[in-house]
């Protein structure tokens, strides 16, 4: 599959102990081989300096595919789209709207809404029933405002509050399904998968089925915390089987890094993810994909691992 690549732009604004502004993180990014497409932050990578950030994109060539929406501060601590408050509510959802605003104003196809501030975080803290029915009608005041802009929620079970709302892909199609417009579906992150104790290739299957998997976002960690580590350096049978089911399932979409460099360099960090994806993407051409689906029609454990470590390692005859 040729897939776009884009990559955590905050990873490259730290450039030799320097804090540097989003046009000059987006000149730098632009020269990592295979990077070809950007996923921003609104509103904070826009700022007053709109204008100046998307002539820098049109200057390297790379179109920006999705916007990513983070609510920082203390007006969200208590939520976003299930704020306790109507004021704030009411300040999260404009502020999503105004992401699909900009998206639609400047050819941007795809907005992402991370609920982070959204869940709970004591027993009988909160009246469960009154924060879902926020959330879903927060979800659908976004999504309706634009057909022509896909929306997606961001699952994560926890972090920063201690039970989110939207725990899993389970939740996140439940969601889809309320809101009831086809603008509108789930961004998977490996990470929060794997937090979540879900299979990475067996919740892409569920949202390409409904026809919802509107971004992935790939990066790898041991499992309880979001580590946001290169790109199957722990679970490389995972990546793998995640980028068949894109791949069978005809996922069109970026391919975001969404990696946390920060003890190593970011711009060979990411070069990283993109010759992993490629190389686990030239396994998969040489996969025997019909011994595979006979092999899975009878649910067969041990075919299944000998076929791909085959793949992976040779047959050991050699």
């Amino acid at each position: 599959m040729d897939y776009l690549f884009a990559s955590r732009l905050n990873s490259f604004r730290s450039h030799g102990g320097t804090r540097i502004s989003v046009p000059e993180a987006i000149r730098i990014m632009a020269k990592v081989p295979g990077m070809s497409a950007l996923e921003l932050n609104f509103p904070q990578h826009f700022g007053d300096a709109a204008d100046e950030i998307l002539a820098a994109a049109a200057d390297v060539g790379m179109p920006i595919t999705a916007l990513n929406l983070r609510w920082d501060g203390p007006d969200f601590a208590d939520g976003a789209f299930t704020h306790p408050k109507p004021e704030n509510r009411a300040h999260a959802i404009a502020t999503a709207i105004a992401a699909v605003d900009c998206a639609a104003a400047n050819g941007i196809p795809h907005v992402i809404l991370w609920m982070g501030p959204d869940g709970f975080d004591y027993l009988f803290q909160a009246d469960y029933t009154t924060l879902w029915d926020m959330e879903v009608d927060g979800f659908r005041q976004v999504a309706s405002r634009n057909p022509d802009v896909r929306v997606s929620v961001e699952y994560k079970p926890s972090d920063p509050r201690r039970v989110s709302l939207l725990r899993s892909m389970s939740d996140s199609l439940l969601a889809v399904h309320e809101v009831g417009l086809p603008n509108f579906g789930v961004t998977l992150d490996v990470c929060h998968v794997l937090m979540a104790g879900e299979q990475p290739a067996a919740v892409a299957a569920q949202a390409l089925r409904a026809g919802r998997l509107f971004g992935v976002h790939i990066n790898d960690g041991y499992g309880p915390a979001d580590d946001g580590m290169m790109v199957a350096s722990i679970h490389p049978f995972h990546m793998l089987e995640l980028l068949l089911e894109l791949r069978k399932g005809k996922f069109g979409g970026t391919i975001y890094f969404d990696t946390f460099p920060e003890l190593v360099d970011p711009t060979s960090e990411c070069a990283n993810n993109i010759r992993m994806v490629k190389r686990l993407e030239a396994l998969l051409d040489r996969m025997p994909l019909d011994d595979l689906r006979a092999i899975q029609k009878k649910q067969d454990a041990m075919a299944a691992t000998a076929l791909v470590q085959d793949l992976v390692f040779g047959d050991g005859n050699g």
